[in-house]
């Protein structure tokens, strides 16, 4: 049978089991007692184990099969979740998906995951919880290797025995370079080089990072699982130049026992919990008969009785078919001028019904392109997670409004910039534990992700409960970066100063880490956003907290506009930027510090010449007693174009100007007109500063 024509279901099916997994895993985390949240998972990870291993992909297979045999305990109540077996799970995890993305990219989906493989081993068979005694109990190093002592932790203790039961060779590592050495960083990497080729690294001492950094004296030490004898292992690293000493020493369970505790046998706990008995021969074998049978029976025990009434659909067919109506639109649009230029009864009859018709499957066509913000949110959970626990905070991320439905191309673009605002969120915006502490506030820090209608618009909004902008800092940093002078920085607001971060290079960082402060992020997360149509905007309490709302076009690809002209040439401008339209009298426009304004609705706005703007060749209103204007908004901004003349509003199609006529001044795009004319599109956002 050829597996290839399942590839792309095993793709979609494997991606939406694994982001099962790691969402129920986050929920087991905060309730570990739900036996129900690990029955869900252990039926993801048991139809994803069949999967794997039909379409014959067999490493993916294995290390879900070892996660599986935890899960089994877990949900028996044979084994008690913890902090350890949770991190091994979601390790597990990770290595599941570079595999998946591996197949993805055309590959085997193979990978090396002996240590994963040997720590959740360890959890069936219960010697983690001794390795965990015993490396609490270390007090003194062994006098023979005192600068190893402790520096194994529980994870790496587990791996090595591991890997010692299973008869691989353990080898513990002391090399010492030259003095006249100039590179040590580069001797350091060469035996790392030659160690990851022939096994895996699991610790070294000073870290790889030191060592790349040459923050070491002359010597190292590393702990490695190799395919080497040591004769031969030995032999190689000293055949590296520049190496005066290398001594590789065999390591078994007694050895290594000595060097993370002397006493750790009699230390270790007399009752182990309860372990799941290995698995007989026979019962591998029909297990592994039973392997094609594996996705049709978990579906069966996970799913309801009722038939799935959705299909998967190629994005490129639906790409395909909005092209498609985009070319009957403007054909419609075209018939309903001739129409009415003929005046025939039965011709306008058949127009008015085709008009009905492409208006209800204009519908069903933006329907079905769009996708629920879930997608792109489903991916949070566990990023925070990781990055609190990495930053040693304690983060809440509440999710509201998951369901709100935004355009794909949207959708494919938005994931980039919410990362970045989330990521900001947790390094800059939520205090440490002991800062929250001391300022009065809950230890946990809460970000709250919304997504919501309003309008023809989405709104997604980043709001957490940190330490907020220190506009101060932000106006010296912009200062002292040349973002803003000293004379426009007294000019400023506190909504001006808070967009300053989105500046280019902007960071008030006082260090860089792998999360932020490089500088990096938000001058991104707004022209992108802008590039999709939208805009983003910033509200902040210093000491309360910092708000990042984010506008958005529900489609990106047929849109509702008001057309109008400039003399001899059209344009359209989309209905979702525009408040109202009117007319103006000459006298009405003030001038206030050499700009152009009038009043509107009990406020004084700019008054744009769209003429002056796009250098309009035969228009020009200065020589009108009255004028038409549009009012229009970008989120508290608002601003009024002076045009010519309205034509309508109608229903038209965005098309790209290509890859020559890219960066146009207030220009996004332009549009096929009934007559076949081509007209091209505002950007109101643009015209408002």
């Amino acid at each position: 049978m050829d597996m290839n024509a399942y590839l792309s279901m095993f793709i979609d099916e494997s991606n939406d089991h694994l982001q099962a997994l790691n969402e129920n895993l986050l929920r087991l985390e905060s309730e570990p007692e739900d036996l129900s949240i690990v029955q869900s998972i252990f039926r993801s990870a048991h139809t994803l184990k069949g999967m794997s291993a039909t379409m014959g992909y067999e490493d993916l297979a294995s290390l879900t099969h070892e996660m599986e045999n935890v899960l089994d305990l877990v949900r028996n109540s044979k084994l008690k979740m913890d902090e350890f077996i949770f991190d091994t799970l979601f390790k597990g995890l990770d290595a599941l998906e570079s595999m998946v993305q591996d197949i993805v990219g055309g590959g085997t989906g193979k990978a090396d995951v002996t240590a994963i493989v040997a720590s959740l081993q360890s959890i069936v068979k219960g010697d983690y919880k001794t390795v965990v005694a015993s490396t609490a109990a270390s007090s003194a190093p062994s006098a023979s290797v005192q600068q190893t002592g402790g520096i194994l932790d529980e994870f790496q203790t587990s791996v090595i025995q591991q890997s010692i039961d299973s008869g691989h060779n353990v080898y513990y590592i002391e090399v010492e370079i030259r003095e006249d050495c100039v590179l040590k960083g580069v001797r350091a990497y060469m035996v790392f080089d030659l160690l990851g080729k022939n096994g895996d690294i699991v610790k070294s001492e000073p870290s790889v990072t030191d060592l790349e950094q040459e923050k070491f004296d002359r010597s190292f030490s590393v702990f490695t699982i190799s395919t080497l004898s040591q004769q031969e292992l030995e032999a190689q690293i000293a055949a590296i130049s520049e190496i005066e000493k290398v001594t590789v020493a065999l390591l078994d369970l007694e050895s290594l026992a000595m060097l993370n505790n002397a006493a750790a046998k009699e230390q270790a706990p007399a009752a182990a919990p309860a372990q799941a008995e290995p698995q007989s021969e026979a019962a591998k074998e029909e297990a592994r008969k039973q392997v094609s049978a594996a996705r049709t029976q978990a579906a069966a025990s996970s799913a309801p009785a009722a038939v799935s009434r959705t299909i998967r659909v190629d994005i490129d067919r639906l790409d395909a078919l909005m092209n498609l109506f985009s070319e009957l639109l403007i054909d419609r649009v075209r018939l309903e001028q001739l129409s009415s230029e003929i005046r025939r009864n039965d011709l306008t009859e058949t127009v008015e019904h085709m008009t009905r018709v492409s208006s209800d499957l204009q519908n069903i066509v933006l329907k079905l392109r769009m996708v629920p913000v879930d997608s792109v949110f489903n991916r949070f959970p566990r990023m925070i997670r990781d990055l609190a626990k990495s930053l040693d905070k304690k983060i809440d991320l509440v999710i509201t409004g998951a369901d709100t439905e935004l355009d794909r191309t949207v959708i494919d673009e938005i994931g980039d910039p919410l990362v970045h605002l989330l990521r900001n969120s947790v390094d800059h915006g939520i205090e440490t534990t002991q800062e929250r502490i001391a300022a009065g506030k809950p230890e946990t820090g809460t970000i709250n992700l919304r997504a919501y209608h309003s309008g023809n618009h989405v709104f997604i909004e980043v709001e957490e409960d940190g330490r907020g902008i220190n506009r101060e800092k932000v106006l010296k940093t912009a200062i002292k970066n040349g973002v803003v002078t000293e004379d426009q920085a007294k000019q400023l607001s506190d909504e001006d100063i808070n967009m300053l971060i989105f500046a280019p290079g902007f960071s008030t960082a006082d260090k860089i880490s792998d999360i932020s402060g490089r500088g990096v992020g938000l001058d991104v997360v707004r022209s992108k956003i802008t590039s999709l149509g939208g805009n983003v905007t910033v509200d902040s309490a210093l000491g309360r907290g910092t708000k990042f709302a984010v506008q958005l076009p529900l489609t990106l690809s047929i849109i509702s506009a008001m057309l109008i002209k400039l003399g001899s040439e059209k344009y359209a401008i989309p209905l979702t930027s525009i408040v109202e339209t009117g007319i103006i009298q000459k006298d009405q426009i003030l001038n206030v510090h050499g700009n152009r304004m009038i009043h509107f609705r009990n406020a004084v706005i700019p008054l744009v010449s769209l003429s002056k703007v796009l250098d309009s060749p035969d228009f020009n209103e200065q020589s009108e007693s009255e004028t038409e204007i549009v009012v229009i908004r970008k989120g508290d901004k608002w601003a009024a174009i002076t045009v010519d003349e309205f034509i309508g509003q109608s229903e038209i199609v965005l098309k790209s100007l290509g890859k020559y006529l890219t960066n146009i001044e207030a220009i996004s795009g332009a549009t096929i007109l009934g007559d076949g004319q081509v007209a091209l599109i505002i950007d109101p956002n643009a015209l408002i500063k």
